[in-house]
């Protein structure tokens, strides 16, 4: 409340740059992954594996084929093989070599 008192703001105003302020730090995470980067894909296994905590949380690298814009990521292997479906960009991690 402060803060909209000191700057002489409508409550619309604040709650407007604040949205702004998260859409620009979406964009930069979006536009960190571009088409030709490296990244690390999250395994989304579901059945029990025998190597218990041992067992790996990422497989990869992976090349980005394309990216869109509400996130999805289309992934291909180091071979050129594509994934059957769009990744979430919230499952990858970037890949530093």
């Amino acid at each position: 409340m402060r803060v909209l008192i000191e700057a002489k703001l409508t409550e619309a105003e604040w709650v407007q740059s604040c949205y702004d302020q998260l859409n620009l730090i979406e964009e930069k995470r979006l536009t960190a992954m571009c088409h030709g980067y490296l990244m690390l894909k999250k395994v989304l296994s579901f059945a029990p594996d025998s190597r218990g905590k041992w067992t790996p949380n990422y497989e990869g690298p992976c090349v980005v084929k394309r990216a869109f814009s509400g996130g999805a990521l289309l992934l291909t292997t180091m071979d050129g093989e594509d994934f059957p479906c769009p990744m979430n960009s919230d499952a990858v991690k970037k890949y530093f070599a």
